[in-house]
C-alpha cells in the first residue's frame, strides 16, 4: 500500500529511550501507518483504523 502524502509523528512519550521509536501515520483515508523511526525510508506496516485503536485501546488498559 502506497503511504504517499503521510504525516508521520513520534508519541510525546518516546523521548529518552535511546531512539527506539515508532512513527504513526494516521492523516490518510482507511489505513494508519506504522515505521520505525530509525528507518523511515524501510517498510512500514499498514492497520485498518478499527485494527488500530482496538490495539491502541488493549495498549492503554495494560499499562
Amino acid at each position: 500500500m502506497e503511504l504517499n502524502g503521510a504525516r508521520w509523528r513520534k508519541s510525546s512519550r518516546s523521548s529518552g529511550n535511546g531512539g527506539a521509536c515508532v512513527e504513526v501515520a494516521d492523516n490518510l483515508p482507511g489505513v494508519i501507518g506504522v515505521r520505525d523511526s530509525k528507518d523511515p525510508t524501510g517498510p512500514a506496516l499498514t492497520f485498518a483504523p478499527k485494527s488500530w485503536r482496538t490495539f491502541v485501546t488493549h495498549l492503554t488498559r495494560s499499562a
